[in-house]
């Protein structure tokens, strides 16, 4: 019955977080019956609430830790087609002793990547972050031409690759208020910024900008452009989320295999209610999916003109 699906690896997320009762839910949502065999990394005994309550914050983030360990070695070896992860604790997590700011950085580290980008996807509009978890106060400095080049090509092949947009439209945000107005309010923009556009589009890179960050997203919602490369996180996320707030998805670009990620936090205040949404868990499985399909299609073209 499983044999041709696609294999989807689920992690657990925070033991005492939303994860495990939303993937209770979602694998007996009819949206998903039969559409993949789903194989769940986690310890199985914490998906009941009432034992996973006890644990100490530094054993949750253990738990977390190894079930997306275990799930991206899976994933690297060829036993799972992608991954589809739960919340975590940030806080947690590094309490274990895994010193990420998130999944993104764990996982790229698991798989030896240093080039990698946080996509975050609704039906509407795809973000893509050149900085992810930073101050706001260090994101000028941590800006770079090559930094920014870099996004916008990662955000060009996986456009192309994963989602099947064969010529993409990349816009380009501005760091500063009305792209710096000529320089009053900031210089980013013509010394970082646009030679990376121009970089880019010298390797046939359809990006453009750098747009003023307040008119950008509007544009792009309304067919303009497929996607948007932010400077940092919420320049990106703020728009995504008052647009998908429920139904965003997490995508890590550049990794050797296909991660999807719901868009909410652990939620510890609902824990164990049973009343916790399914929205984002399913958009996320749904994506992956999508994605598994599109790459397992590429393969096939790519293996029959060897």
């Amino acid at each position: 019955m499983f044999k041709n699906l696609p294999r989807l690896g689920l992690t657990m997320g925070d033991p005492k977080g939303i994860g495990p009762e939303v993937i209770q839910k979602v694998l007996r949502s009819p949206l998903l019956k039969n559409k993949a065999y789903f194989i769940l990394f986690g310890d199985k005994k914490y998906f009941d609430y009432q034992k996973a309550k006890k644990l100490s914050a530094k054993q949750c983030g253990q738990i977390c830790a190894d079930s997306i360990e275990q799930a991206a070695h899976a994933a690297l070896s060829g036993q799972i087609d992608a991954i589809v992860t739960g919340p975590i604790c940030k806080e947690h997590f590094q309490l274990a002793g895994y010193p990420y700011p998130g999944h993104t950085e764990f996982l790229a580290d698991i798989a030896h990547i240093k080039d990698f980008r946080m996509m975050m996807a609704g039906p509407k509009l795809k973000v893509i972050l050149v900085t992810i978890h930073e101050p706001i106060k260090k994101i000028s400095e941590l800006l770079t031409q090559e930094k920014i080049f870099k996004t916008i090509t990662i955000t060009h092949h996986a456009l192309k690759k994963w989602f099947g947009i064969l010529k993409p439209r990349i816009a380009v945000a501005a760091l500063n208020p009305h792209a710096g107005e000529s320089g009053i309010f900031g210089n980013e923009e013509k010394t970082k910024i646009m030679p990376a556009i121009r970089k880019a589009r010298r390797k046939k890179i359809n990006a453009q900008g750098p747009f003023s960050p307040d008119t950008i997203f509007y544009r792009t919602v309304h067919g303009e452009f497929d996607a948007v490369v932010v400077m940092y996180h919420d320049q990106g996320l703020i728009p995504l989320k008052l647009l998908h707030f429920e139904e965003a998805v997490n995508i890590t670009l550049g990794l050797p295999f296909i991660r999807t990620s719901v868009d909410h936090g652990t939620a510890f205040d609902i824990a164990g209610k049973g009343i916790a949404k399914t929205t984002s868990m399913i958009a996320a499985i749904q994506l992956a999916l999508k994605l598994t399909i599109k790459n397992n299609e590429r393969r096939k073209v790519s293996f029959r003109r060897e």
